[in-house]
C-alpha cells in the first residue's frame, strides 16, 4: 500500500528533515505534498530526486491525503490540526499543542506503540519534545528491568532546537566575536556563542521553565506517571544534537554492566561506552544518525540502586522528524490507516 502524504511546514528545518527521512526509510508514498504559508507558496523543495512546489495551507484540500506530518509550530497546529483531522487524514503533530490532551496519544514507537490504538479519537498523534524522545527511549528498557523511582536530568540542548534562527544566531555571533563585531542576542535571551544558557522556554511560577515541565509531563504520559523526575534544561553552543546527563534511582538493584547489556539489546539504542579518551558519543558524532546513543554508564554509590548515564541524539531526527516518520510506519504496520485510493504518480 502507498499513501498520499502532506508535510506542513516543509520549508522549515524539521519539515525538510521529514522529507529526507521519508525518502531514506522508503516510506510508501504515492503522492507527496509540501505545504507552507502563503508567503512560501511556489517555493521549491527537494524530495528524493523530485522537486516539490510548496502549496498554500489555506487553499490545500486535506481530504485528499492520508497522513499529514505537521511541523509549523504550536499556533499553526492549534489552528489547523483538528480541522485537518476532521477532513480524514491522521495528523502527526511535532508541536506541543496536543501533547497533554488525554484524547491524543503521545507516542515514541520504541516505548509505547500500543498507544497507536487511540489515534482515531481525534485523528491526531502528538510527537514529544525532542529531549523527551531520546530520554524515554533509553529509560524504557531500564525501567522494565528494575523500575525507575526517581530521575534527575540535566540537558545540553543544541541551538537547532530553536530552529534555523537559533542556528543562524550561533553562527553570526561566533563570527562577530572573532571579528570584533556585534554579538547582541536576538533569538536567545543571552549570548549563546561560547556560553551556556540555563533557561529554555519561559519561566513558570514555580521557577521551572515550560521546557522542563514538558519533559516531566511527557515522560509521565509516555512511560510511567509514578517516576519522580526533576529537570534542568540548558542551551549550549552546539548546532545539532541534544545531550543529557541522567541520574537514576531504581526500585531493584541494577548493576552498570547489566544496564549496559540491557541497553545493547534495546530498540533504537546504541551503546558506546569504553573507558577510553574517545569511548563515548558527543553531539557531533550523533548528528545525522538515527540512534539514541548511551555512554558513561556507571553505578552511583551515593544512593541505593543508583546509575548514571550520558544520552545523546540528533534532535532534528529522533527528537522530531524521525520519530514522526516512525509513527507513520507504525500506523501502516498496525493497519490503522488505509489509502484513500490506489497508487498515483508522485505530484511535483
Amino acid at each position: 500500500m502507498s499513501y498520499s502524504v502532506a508535510v506542513v511546514g516543509a520549508t522549515g528545518s524539521v519539515g525538510q528533515e521529514m522529507l529526507n527521512i521519508l525518502e531514506e526509510l522508503n516510506f510508501p508514498v504515492s503522492e507527496m505534498h509540501a505545504i507552507a504559508s502563503r508567503k512560501s507558496q511556489g517555493t521549491e523543495i527537494a524530495f528524493g530526486d523530485k522537486t516539490l512546489k510548496c502549496q498554500d495551507i489555506e487553499r490545500f484540500d486535506f481530504s485528499q491525503v492520508d497522513i499529514v506530518l505537521m511541523s509549523a509550530g504550536g499556533d499553526v497546529s492549534r489552528a489547523w490540526s483538528e480541522k485537518i483531522g476532521k477532513a480524514g487524514p491522521i495528523v502527526i503533530d511535532n508541536s506541543s499543542a496536543f501533547r497533554r490532551d488525554p484524547d491524543v496519544p503521545l507516542i515514541v514507537p520504541e516505548v509505547n506503540p500500543d498507544a497507536i490504538k487511540l489515534a482515531r479519537k481525534k485523528n491526531i498523534i502528538a510527537n514529544p519534545n525532542c529531549s523527551t524522545a531520546q530520554l524515554v527511549v533509553a529509560l524504557k528498557p531500564l525501567h522494565d528491568a528494575a523500575r525507575i523511582t526517581r530521575a534527575v536530568v540535566s540537558t545540553y540542548q543544541s541551538v537547532s532546537g530553536a530552529g534555523k534562527q537559533g542556528m543562524d544566531e550561533l553562527w553570526n555571533q561566533t563570527k562577530a566575536i572573532y571579528g570584533l563585531g556585534d554579538a547582541t542576542p536576538k533569538v536567545f535571551p543571552k549570548q549563546i556563542a561560547f556560553n551556556a544558557i540555563p533557561m529554555i522556554g519561559a519561566f513558570r511560577d514555580d521557577g521551572y521553565t515550560d521546557e522542563e515541565a514538558k519533559m516531566w509531563d511527557e515522560t509521565h504520559k509516555i512511560l510511567d506517571p509514578s517516576i519522580k523526575l526533576t529537570v534542568t534544561c540548558v542551551r549550549v553552543p552546539v548546532f545539532v544534537g541534544h545531550s543529557e546527563a541522567v541520574n537514576l534511582e531504581f526500585e531493584s538493584p541494577l548493576d552498570a554492566e547489566d544496564a549496559r547489556e540491557i541497553l545493547r539489546e534495546a530498540p533504537g539504542v546504541l551503546v558506546v561506552d569504553k573507558h577510553e579518551a574517545d569511548g563515548y558519543v558527543t553531539p557531533v558524532d550523533a548528528a545525522g544518525e538515527h540512534a539514541v546513543y548511551v555512554s558513561r554508564i556507571r553505578n552511583d554509590p551515593t544512593v541505593e540502586n543508583g546509575l548514571n548515564l550520558w544520552i545523546v541524539s540528533d534532535n532534528l531526527r529522533k527528537g522530531a522528524a524521525l520519530n514522526a516518520v516512525q509513527i507513520a510506519q507504525l500506523l501502516d504496520e498496525q493497519g490503522v490507516i488505509q489509502p484513500k485510493s490506489g497508487y498515483r504518480s508522485l505530484t511535483v
